[in-house]
């Protein structure tokens, strides 16, 4: 059956590939911090191993949010590294294990990128393709990030 909530059928393809390049942006980061919530060590180690599996826990719950909201659109949600890999905005380092100080530099650069991007979402929903709920869900998503990135980079001060 046919979404009919409001939203042009144009409108709604347009919004449905936003939120695609939200969850591989979401996944990839997921995928980094676990890696690096894996092979952190150093003086930091367990502060900074609770809070890379307090953050992708965070992230991996958010990540369901999205790939339902897409469905809640009519769309089939993407579920494959492959997919996602195609269409994420950050840069994967295969084999590189980085120093403390350079895992949190990644993630907080990754989160800001997330963030300005979602922004970017929020007002294309909003002004746009007239969907406030996708913009307010974004809106959500993006403290998140916000808050993520604010307590990796009390580290790096």
């Amino acid at each position: 059956m046919k979404v009919n909530i409001g939203i042009s059928v144009k409108n709604l393809a347009a919004i449905n590939n936003l939120l695609v390049s939200v969850l591989a942006d979401a996944t990839v980061l997921y995928i980094k911090t676990r890696k690096f919530h894996w092979n952190v060590s150093g003086n930091s180690f367990t502060e900074l191993h609770e809070l890379f599996e307090a953050q992708y826990k965070e992230m991996e719950a958010a990540i369901d949010e999205v790939a339902e909201r897409i469905n809640k659109l009519g769309f089939k949600t993407p579920g494959t590294m492959t997919e996602f890999l195609q269409t994420t905005s950050l840069k994967e380092n295969p084999g590189v294990n980085p120093s403390q100080k350079e895992m949190l530099k990644e993630l907080v650069n990754d989160h800001e990128a997330v963030i300005r991007s979602l922004r970017k979402g929020i007002q294309e929903c909003d002004e746009t393709y007239k969907d406030i709920g996708t913009a307010d869900f974004l809106t959500g998503l993006m403290t998140g990030h916000e808050t993520m990135a604010w307590k990796l980079r009390r580290y790096l001060s």
